[in-house]
């Protein structure tokens, strides 16, 4: 059985089927899977721009499909393939090249509040372009009654996490409470700017 995050996807990591080099890692929903299977050729789900992702659509650097194995805990896929071009953007033959050095300070990307307005306007974008093959999409596809449904589903998960001292999961359970909330946001056609003003009168 294929086990899935809680966004729907399983991580794939793919090798050369000739040479057993690693080129890369990335995401896969069950439609790009799907597709892979169907067409030989490797699909992605991408997570940043929440939409199916045609390995090599843009470059040229093809990956195609020789055989897909899961591993035993049923939670990661390893793809063999027979690669066209190099697998990384940069025009390298495998995405890890960089060495590691374990001396390295580790480096904490620090979105700030921002993240929320950003979040919110490629959302609101999503419902307009209807991407095939988007989460959102398919969330706004059911109706603001499953929409709402999620923010309670996740707030719940959410409140568990704090009450149990959860602290590692907690932030990825508010995450995605926020992340729910704001398509329901978009999806009952409420503005950010609405919710700043509710919030500034908390101040007082």
């Amino acid at each position: 059985m294929i086990k899935l995050d809680r966004n729907g996807l399983i991580p794939a990591i793919v090798q050369d089927d000739s040479t057993n080099k690693v080129l890369m890692m990335a995401y896969m929903s069950p439609e790009s899977l799907k597709l892979t299977i169907e067409k030989d050729e490797v699909w992605f789900y991408s997570r940043s721009r929440d939409m199916l992702w045609h390995k090599g659509e843009t470059s040229g650097n093809f990956l195609k499909l020789k055989d897909i194995l899961l591993d035993c805990d049923g939670d990661t896929l390893l793809l063999k393939v027979d690669p066209t071009g190099p697998a990384c953007h940069t025009g390298a033959e495998s995405c890890f090249f960089v060495e590691f050095d374990a001396t390295e300070n580790y480096d904490v990307i620090d979105a700030g509040a921002e993240i929320l307005e950003d979040l919110y306007s490629v959302i609101r974008q999503r419902k307009i372009d209807k991407p095939s093959g988007s989460y959102t999409v398919s969330l706004f596809d059911q109706g603001i009654e499953r929409i709402s449904q999620k923010v309670i589903e996740e707030a719940g998960e959410s409140a568990l996490a704090g009450a149990t001292g959860d602290k590692k999961n907690l932030p990825n359970e508010i995450a995605d409470m926020l992340y729910h909330t704001l398509v329901l946001l978009v999806a009952s056609d409420v503005s950010l700017s609405e919710v700043w003003k509710e919030l500034e009168n908390r101040k007082k």
